[in-house]
């Protein structure tokens, strides 16, 4: 099944839609979630792309990203994508919005106006393995240190929002 991005400016004002992979091949703006969950410890979880995924396979990225759907808010599809990927519920809070781009190799990009939503789970995954290879908790300071020895290993997203959140909080 094809799936589809909704385009827009950077007042979030829809211009229409476009199937996913020839959105980010374009490098066009497009809505965009990510979800970071924390456990008890204040730990991240974080989740590894399956290695069948079309662009950043095999790499740690947060709980969740991802599009919502043509007429679906940003905190629907991004409870959407908890369950779908993770097999998860969970309460979520949105946290700020922010617009970026970065090039996640073979010629494509990822160029969204992104909804950051943070929210608590503390174990029992369900995961899509389509989807997800494996889920981690990992404190704020060892992921600092992950990133700064191996950049590599995690999402180009990733490290942008990252950064992005820790300049709010």
């Amino acid at each position: 099944m094809e799936e589809f991005v909704v385009l827009v400016n950077p007042e979030d004002e829809v211009l229409g839609l476009m199937e996913k992979q020839q959105a980010h091949i374009n490098g066009l703006l497009h809505r965009a979630f990510s979800v970071f969950l924390f456990n008890s410890k204040g730990e991240m979880l974080l989740q590894k792309r399956a290695s069948g995924k079309y662009h950043s396979p095999n790499q740690w990225t947060n709980a969740v990203c991802s599009h919502p759907r043509e007429g679906e808010t940003y905190l629907n599809g991004a409870k959407r994508r908890l369950k779908e990927e993770l097999g998860i519920e969970a309460e979520l809070s949105e946290k700020f919005y922010f617009i970026y781009k970065a090039d996640v190799g073979g010629g494509l990009w990822e160029h969204e106006l992104d909804h950051v939503f943070v929210g608590h789970h503390e174990s029992d995954f369900n995961l899509n393995k389509d989807e997800v290879e494996e889920v981690r908790f990992i404190s704020p300071e060892d992921l600092d240190k992950e990133i700064a020895e191996t950049p590599e290993n995690f999402t180009e997203w990733f490290k942008i929002i990252l950064e992005e959140y820790k300049h709010h909080f």
